[in-house]
């Protein structure tokens, strides 16, 4: 194979002046719903055989986009987890998809039917228009009148996107769900910060797929540093899966309870692998030791 590549790179004649790769294109936007040929056009090596698409219609069960994506990070071939684009090129799917359907606008009562007429007569080529301006620094002095009243909506409109994974409003909530527990429990006397390292841990060796590490001796041997790090690199979903085991092993051999089950699924192809576990343990700790305190002192 690799022999006929460098043989299709060789033109076969001094004159023949045909492009070594062809690449084409169209005017048409390829469309991301509803599309099973959109992922294994974009990864032939992963779907050799066109099988397994997103969102097929001849599907006998129905399988979320999302749903389907966890499934092939945790199959026992780990092509999927261990390409080096295909993890972001899936979580920026997912991103967009939430933003498209979770994403709305807040404005005052008393604003809200002229912001309302404002934002029906404007088109989004003024819309465009105003952006770019604003983004090259230009003098507004320039601007339309339509441009201008473009404009004025950001000092009215506030964009929504806490349900987004991963954007700054999400991080927000987050911030405001902790500040929430200590409304209600008061400040706890005692913080709490678990983290585990999977660089320096034997278990994520085994969920790796080290079969050499003996998990049954007190001191297993481990490989050296710089592979115990080059898998982490190429494995992020075994690194989140270690994480969640570990908080679940922290409350239930050490804090003396199960983590209680959560609405929100645990995002294991984000950017940072088990942050919607983290915010929960934050929270769950505080509750408790804040808890513990309070029956001491009575």
């Amino acid at each position: 194979m690799t022999a006929s590549a460098l043989r299709r790179l060789a033109p076969s004649t001094p004159e023949d002046k045909t492009p070594d790769l062809i690449l084409h294109h169209g005017s048409d936007p390829i469309p991301e719903y509803n599309n099973p040929d959109l992922i294994p056009g974009m990864y032939p090596t992963l779907y050799p055989f066109k099988i397994g698409s997103f969102e097929d219609a001849s599907c006998p069960s129905p399988l979320s986009f999302e749903a389907q994506a966890r499934y092939y990070l945790d199959l026992g071939d780990k092509v999927f987890r261990h390409h080096f684009s295909y993890i972001f090129v899936v979580l920026n799917m997912l991103q967009r998809r939430k933003s498209h359907l979770q994403t709305h606008f807040t404005v005052q009562t008393a604003r809200f039917r002229r912001v309302a007429d404002t934002l029906t007569s404007l088109d989004s080529h003024t819309i465009a228009d105003a952006a770019e301006i604003i983004e090259a620094e230009k003098s507004t002095k320039s601007l339309t009148s339509e441009q201008k009243r473009a404009l004025d909506l950001l000092r009215y409109v506030n964009t929504v996107v806490q349900k987004v994974p991963g954007s700054y409003a999400a991080k927000i909530s987050a911030h405001a769900d902790i500040r929430n527990y200590f409304s209600y429990f008061g400040l706890p006397h005692l913080f709490f910060t678990f983290n585990p390292s999977a660089v320096h841990s034997p278990i994520f060796q085994v969920m790796y797929g080290d079969k050499s590490v003996n998990l049954s001796d007190r001191y297993p041997k481990l490989p050296p540093s710089s592979e115990r790090a080059r898998r982490l690199a190429q494995d992020p979903v075994a690194a989140a899966d270690f994480f969640e085991f570990s908080v679940n092993m922290l409350f239930d051999e050490r804090l003396g309870g199960r983590l209680p089950p959560h609405k929100e699924q645990h995002h294991r192809h984000s950017s940072h692998p088990g942050s919607s576990r983290t915010k929960r343990f934050l929270l769950e700790v505080a509750a408790i030791l804040q808890c513990r305190c309070f029956a001491k002192q009575r």
